[in-house]
């Protein structure tokens, strides 16, 4: 494809020669002859004047760019899109494969695609376009809105509600048994019978080996636009408002409400019955042990404000020289 040909298709100005044949994309450090590649932060820029690419896209202000350009007013958007015009989806399987077992109440739309040894249990109801791929487990009464995608090894548990266009990456489990659990009057352990269901609203993606519980009553609800790493926890009766994002092994706690546009750094912990405010952004290994207010940061272990955060971390690094001028001062003291 000629560069001025994917300007078009990617709505980016072109700043160079347009005639050079484009075969694919690749990242900026180590793109090969033929490629276009991007630079979104500055601290890429320092590959431009000696990357292999044959074009890149950057934004508009931009300067001094070394080799034919697209100019985007987002370049790791327009980036995303180039992916996409010269993907190609490797081969799949088409209609039903004939380990797949269905039960006869169940309903699929049309142009289904069911992998080797699935199972879609009774009373379930798929939308148009569902791919199932190799041994997907549908328990009974699980709904599902159009153009679902399961990658191998899902498990759907009885009665979840799967909006459009939701995808789940291999191996998670959506729906399993809360942590829910009661003392007896002789001190055994009793499990409560986990009763409630799972939602999961359109758009949608659960990472692979992401585990979403039931609630006991009611519903775990993650709302339109939630993105799950993998590796992430939910517990039962939790929920996720629209457009959240959630890095690899988070943990949430049981009745946890983390609002619209929430981000949460990777191996975060939220401690149960907590509210996160619309906006607010959690860093990497935080423990949180308290609700954060809309468009808060916070981070560290307890949770506290960013800025906060940084001066204690700074002030740690200092602390082994702060104890030896105590001791030498102790030690002047005694003499």
């Amino acid at each position: 494809m000629k560069l001025g040909e994917l300007a078009q298709r990617l709505g980016c100005k072109l700043d160079g020669d347009g005639g050079i044949d484009i075969k694919g994309v690749g990242p900026i450090e180590n793109a090969q002859a033929g490629e276009i590649s991007f630079v979104a932060n500055p601290r890429y820029r320092k590959y431009l004047s000696d990357t292999a690419a044959a074009a890149v896209i950057v934004g508009h202000s931009e300067a001094n760019v070394p080799l034919p350009c697209l100019r985007a007013d987002n370049p790791y958007l327009s980036f995303a899109d180039a992916i996409d015009v010269f993907y190609t989806p490797p081969p799949s399987f088409i209609g039903i494969h004939p380990s797949a077992v269905i039960a006869p109440t169940a309903r699929l739309g049309a142009n289904p695609r069911v992998g080797p040894y699935c199972v879609i249990g009774e009373g379930c109801v798929l939308g148009d376009n569902a791919r199932l791929d190799a041994h997907v487990v549908l328990y009974p009464e699980v709904r599902v809105g159009h153009d679902f995608r399961a990658f191998a090894n899902v498990v759907v548990r009885e009665r979840v509600v799967l909006g459009d266009r939701v995808i789940l990456q291999c191996g998670a489990v959506i729906g399993g048994d809360g942590f829910g659990y009661v003392l007896g009057n002789d001190g055994s352990v009793r499990k409560i019978t986990q009763a409630g269901h799972v939602v999961l609203e359109d758009d949608v993606e659960i990472g692979a080996n992401t585990t979403i519980d039931r609630a006991a009553v009611g519903a775990t609800i993650l709302r339109r636009g939630v993105k799950i790493d993998n590796l992430v926890q939910i517990a039962h009766g939790c929920s996720i408002g629209e457009g959240s994002a959630l890095a690899a092994q988070v943990g949430l706690s049981g009745s946890t409400r983390i609002g619209r546009f929430v981000r949460v750094g990777g191996q975060a912990g939220m401690a149960g019955h907590l509210n996160i405010g619309d906006g607010a952004q959690v860093g990497a290994q935080a423990g949180v042990p308290n609700d954060v207010a809309p468009g808060a940061i916070v981070s560290g272990y307890p949770a506290m404000d960013i800025h906060a955060f940084r001066r204690v971390s700074a002030a740690v690094l200092k602390l082994p020289e702060l104890l030896r001028r105590v001791r030498r001062l102790e030690k002047k003291g005694e003499e």
